[in-house]
């Protein structure tokens, strides 16, 4: 499992993990054509659900050793603030199921840890009401490695520009999946990913807003529907050569104004996901030393899909579709070519699939199932 070679699926695991369900055989093997190194799968249509212990991560985090968090270790079952903050905190839990809604009452920290899974059964969910600078945002995940976090809703109070937290942060992390969740109405963002992480890979996540921002906030914006950042400061050199991540079959919903993502530093590989909020100002940006292959993803009703902004080292779109789109939608230079093999969906069956399947949709710690 800890194996780099476990980037190259096995046609089963690939049937459950990221099964094609609307990808015909033709497309299958058209895509094996341009690139003999893509796996294909026999059938597309099915799929099974895959032992955990055979769960393989799919992109940046299928490298360094891969990514497999808590695995097949005993589970802790949670279903309040106290049992989830004493799981999260002790070492020796390595899997942490969460059931029903836990209202969080002061942000939760996972420091210092390695090989952890946190998962919610059908519906659970985290809910945080505090937008004030230092008590907002739901989980900061600090200085971990080998970390899964599968099937969970995590929800803030709604955007309210006080330079506070997001509802989830990953800092100075390595090998972290995320995986069929989804982030909605964040304080200051939805998802971040700074300081040095990397190899980080968002699957089948679902990122949005339901609750109007507040305006009047110290950091002046009104409308800080601001979804996912990647890299904190064009000073923080020490990013450089980090922060590569993995965005695959997520979903920019409605709600989102900025930020899917705002990219600095880092190679991130952004690949058949799904954009549709007609709120945006601007989907993805590319901001100093970033690095973006933008492969077939679907844009639809959105504004500028893509921002060049400056300082970025290339950003190569690809096999895209724009539909009754506005402003940029091109890239600009080479981007990056990933060093791991992955299935990619032809861009006509992104949408169905996406929204179908991304977000908290399946019924615990299962790789993906129809």
């Amino acid at each position: 499992m800890k194996n780099t070679i476990k980037a190259i699926f096995s046609t089963v695991a690939l049937s459950t993990v990221f099964a094609l369900t609307g990808c015909g055989q033709e497309d299958l093997k058209n895509q094996s054509a341009e690139n003999p190194n893509e796996s294909s799968l026999n059938s597309p249509a099915s799929r099974a659900v895959v032992p955990l212990a055979n769960c393989v991560a799919p992109g940046w985090a299928s490298l360094n050793g891969g990514t497999t968090g808590g695995e097949t270790a005993a589970e802790t079952t949670v279903t309040n603030y106290a049992q989830l903050k004493a799981a999260i905190e002790n070492t020796a839990v390595k899997v942490i199921k969460v059931t029903g809604t836990i209202t969080i009452t002061a942000r939760l920290s996972l420091q210092d840890q390695t090989g952890k899974t946190i998962y919610g059964t059908s519906g659970a969910k985290l809910v945080s009401v505090d937008q004030t600078k230092d008590g907002s945002g739901i989980i900061n995940i600090k200085r971990c490695n080998n970390i899964v976090v599968r099937n969970l809703i995590f929800e803030g109070p709604g955007a309210y520009d006080t330079d506070g937290w997001d509802n989830a942060i990953l800092d100075d992390c390595r090998n972290v999946w995320i995986d069929h969740c989804e982030f909605r109405d964040g304080v200051d963002g939805n998802f971040d990913i700074k300081n040095k992480s990397d190899f980080v890979t968002v699957s089948y996540t679902k990122f949005h807003y339901l609750k109007a921002p507040k305006p009047g906030g110290s950091g002046g914006t009104d409308d800080h529907r601001f979804s996912n950042l990647i890299g904190s400061s064009d000073g923080a050199t020490a990013d450089a050569g980090k922060l590569n991540v993995t965005f695959v079959r997520c979903w920019w919903a409605p709600g989102c104004k900025e930020r899917m993502p705002r990219v600095r530093f880092g190679k991130i590989h952004i690949l058949n996901s799904y954009f549709n909020s007609s709120a945006s100002n601007k989907c993805i940006a590319a901001g100093v030393q970033a690095n973006i292959l933008v492969e077939r993803n679907v844009f639809e009703n959105v504004k500028e899909p893509i921002s060049l902004m400056t300082g970025f080292t290339a950003v190569t779109q690809t096999g895209n579709s724009f539909i009754n789109v506005t402003g940029n939608t091109a890239g600009s230079g080479t981007a990056f070519t990933p060093s791991y093999t992955i299935v990619k969906l032809a861009v006509g069956d992104v949408k169905a699939d996406v929204t179908a399947n991304a977000g908290a949709t399946l019924t615990g710690n299962i790789c993906n199932t129809l």
